[in-house]
């Protein structure tokens, strides 16, 4: 297939973009790219391609944006129920403690989750997938975390695989049984690490050899964050998980700065995420690393606060920043990367160019597949949206409104949106 006459042609070549260079769209005026069998085999001009390849099947783009599909690096996008209620509660200025008392929080997540089928759990998330895709998310990171203890946990692993095999979204698969305390371990957080390490983490590995079809394992990943794991006990987790062979992700510094992002970096973890408290210091442990600073600007959104990722000191400091939705029941229930951008050019002063790449080449750099997607170069995966605008600036300045009209995966068309 031969897609042409684009109006930006949106190539985003040479790589995650670091620092200053974040922006740099690598932009074809009336652009054209030729798929085949499901890869990139060439980039260009419309004229110099309809020429060179005359008997291609062709997609007219009719002076629209064609760019990379959005890479979302963190979700929590399985999960059962809804946590509607809890959010009036806040609005009528209820605390996080009275909250909990209602049975709100993450533990009512928890007990919805424990008591889904793995089917019921796979045809919930299956919505929230099908949305995910429609709105341009073509390689989409998703994380356990709603189950804290090992049969749920793996009821989830088994959900996602089921999920990534269905398609034709591309799942990235991370264990999070270390989300937070599981309730029977009251607030002994110390004893469900100890849990964690000897326990849920070996037997996920055990199972995902057993069930995952040579595919290799997951991300491990824990919330260092007061009231969930400490620095101590979220390097334990992380250093177990290591030996293990399971790659490394954290949400650290969300709300206090307990130096989780530092101690990521020195794991070598493939991104730390939230950042919203993260000092300079870990700025620039992040700028010396090629561990990605992914930013949740749903979340703060969410939770109606005031600070978000340090958007700017990162980019000053020469780190590699991502965008990500975090979706999930409690704090950003948003399928929708394109509102993560609008919020971001608001809150975290990214331009539409900045936020393009955040959300594309440095989000795939943050689950290791910046060498298969996130840009439209030849040799990689065929993954393309098709906007309903001529101007990529359309993103970020517009929302509440889908503008990708045409969604290609691996080079076939799964989406066209009635625009």
């Amino acid at each position: 297939m031969l897609i042409h006459s684009a109006s930006q042609l949106i190539t985003l070549a040479g790589g995650p973009q670091r620092g200053q260079r974040l922006g740099d769209l690598s932009v074809i005026e009336d652009g054209a790219v030729l798929i085949k069998e499901g890869r990139i085999e060439a980039v260009g001009g419309s004229q110099e391609l309809r020429s060179a390849f005359p008997g291609e099947q062709s997609f007219n783009a009719a002076g629209k944006v064609v760019m990379p599909g959005f890479v979302d690096p963190h979700t929590h996008v399985v999960w059962a129920g809804d946590r509607a209620a809890e959010f009036e509660m806040r609005l009528e200025g209820k605390t996080y403690l009275e909250i909990l008392e209602a049975g709100g929080g993450i533990l009512s997540t928890v007990k919805a989750t424990r008591a889904a089928s793995s089917d019921e759990l796979v045809s919930q998330t299956r919505s929230r997938l099908h949305t995910m895709l429609a709105h341009g998310s073509t390689t989409i990171e998703a994380k356990t975390g709603y189950g804290l203890d090992s049969d749920t946990e793996l009821r989830m692993l088994e959900a996602l695989l089921r999920l990534d095999r269905e398609g034709p979204w591309e799942l990235v698969i991370t264990f999070l049984g270390a989300h937070a305390v599981a309730p029977e371990f009251g607030n002994d957080a110390q004893a469900y690490t100890e849990h964690v390490c000897s326990q849920m983490m070996p037997l996920a590995a055990r199972w995902w050899q057993e069930n995952a079809g040579g595919k290799a394992l997951p991300y491990a990943d824990v919330f260092c964050e007061t009231g969930a794991f400490s620095l101590e006990q979220s390097q334990k987790i992380l250093m177990t998980a290591r030996e293990l062979g399971f790659p490394l992700k954290i949400h650290a510094d969300e709300f206090d700065n307990l130096g989780g992002t530092s101690m990521a970096v020195s794991l070598g973890a493939a991104s730390a995420d939230h950042l919203v408290a993260a000092s300079q210091e870990d700025i620039n442990a992040l700028a010396q690393s090629d561990t990605v600073a992914v930013a949740l600007p749903g979340t703060p959104f969410g939770l109606a606060e005031d600070s978000y990722a340090p958007a700017g000191k990162i980019i000053e400091a020469g780190g590699i920043l991502a965008l990500a939705s975090d979706l999930n029941p409690g704090t950003s229930w948003c399928e929708n990367m394109q509102m993560a951008l609008a919020i971001a050019c608001r809150y975290m002063r990214l331009t539409p160019a900045q936020a393009i790449a955040a959300a594309t080449i440095n989000a795939a750099a943050a689950i290791g597949r910046d060498q298969q997607v996130g840009s439209l170069e030849p040799g990689k995966q065929a993954d393309l949206l098709v906007l309903s605008v001529p101007d990529y600036r359309h993103l970020g300045y517009r929302y509440g409104t889908n503008l990708v009209k045409t969604v290609i995966k691996k080079g076939k068309v799964v989406v066209e949106n009635a625009l």
